[in-house]
């Protein structure tokens, strides 16, 4: 597929780096990899403040961010689940995309630190973002936050947990508004027509995404379970509305949308959009891509409307 200018000139750079090898690679050796990519800092425009905090986790205090928009409470509450294939990013890496997300959509968003792969398998960071959502929802009137205008949130292996906390909580009194999904991870099998067509795109490759599931599951028997696969899940009724954004590049493109779908065809509200001639990822590269901004304020202005209505 033909990439956007500016993404053919991020992959031309990237083509030029060595390639890592993921039948021998060490999740050390890929968190280094990560740590040493640059990620533009968050932007302060339009906030209020920028908090640390931890809320009461499963196995221990939860690390989380809370990225406050200028503007009179109650605000409305974003909870954000970062990417990073399961075993590697986090607050930081995804503070430019909260603190965009905070200013744009007038939602006070926090970002949740979760227990991380091969350290922490499945299904400690879907314990860990519901957890997450509870106590947020239970502190929200403390924080300044409305506990009736809660949303999830989340890119990549995020957009796995957000689709899974607003599944697993449908039913609760907590009622989630909207889930905005980023090219979100569906199905351990990676076996859908963009996973072979573009096995050896940009930034993420289908060995890299198998790569990581065989570091966040305990068995291949567990990438069947809904939790890990949401794809799977063959009851979606009543499921919060939702936003799926896609990229035309990704090797996740196609179980991205098939959930779209299938949130769809259980009577799910979904605005889908896909992002033509981009790659995996790239809302993170905020400064970089013009796409990064216009995804971002899309998904922003798509949480306004949900917590408008």
């Amino acid at each position: 597929m033909r990439l956007n200018p500016q993404a053919q000139a991020i992959a031309d750079q990237l083509a030029q780096m060595p390639s890592p090898d993921f039948s021998t690679l060490s999740v050390a050796e890929y968190r280094t990899m990560i740590a040493a990519f640059p990620i533009a800092p968050p932007g302060d425009d339009g906030l209020a403040s920028i908090l640390d905090d931890t809320l009461p986790g499963p196995a221990g205090p939860l690390p989380v961010r809370l990225f406050r928009p200028v503007g009179a409470g109650p605000l409305p509450l974003t909870v954000f689940f970062h990417g990073g294939g399961f075993v590697s990013c986090g607050i930081d890496t995804h503070a430019n995309v909260c603190s965009r997300l905070a200013a744009m959509s007038g939602s006070m968003v926090v970002s949740v630190d979760y227990r991380l792969a091969p350290e922490h398998r499945f299904p400690a960071a879907v314990d860990d973002a519901i957890a997450a959502v509870r106590s947020l929802h239970a502190r929200a009137a403390a924080l300044g936050a409305n506990p009736a205008q809660i949303a999830v949130a989340g890119d990549s292996a995020g957009g796995t947990l957000a689709a899974v906390v607003a599944h697993a909580l449908r039913d609760d009194p907590i009622a989630i508004r909207h889930q905005l999904l980023l090219y979100p991870v569906t199905d351990a099998a990676c076996d859908s027509a963009s996973q072979r067509a573009l096995a050896d795109a940009p930034v993420l490759t289908r060995a890299m995404m198998q790569w990581f599931w065989r570091n966040y599951l305990p068995d291949a028997q567990a990438g069947l379970d809904p939790r890990a696969s949401p794809l799977r899940q063959t009851d979606l009724d009543r499921v919060a509305p939702a936003t799926v954004i896609t990229a035309g590049a990704d090797p996740l493109r196609d179980e991205g949308e098939a959930y779209a779908r299938a949130l769809i065809e259980a009577g799910v509200c979904v605005t889908q959009q896909r992002w033509n001639g981009h790659f995996h990822g790239f809302a993170s590269l905020l400064g970089t891509l013009d796409a990064a901004a216009e995804a971002l304020a899309f998904g922003a202005l798509q949480l306004r409307h949900a917590f408008d209505n």
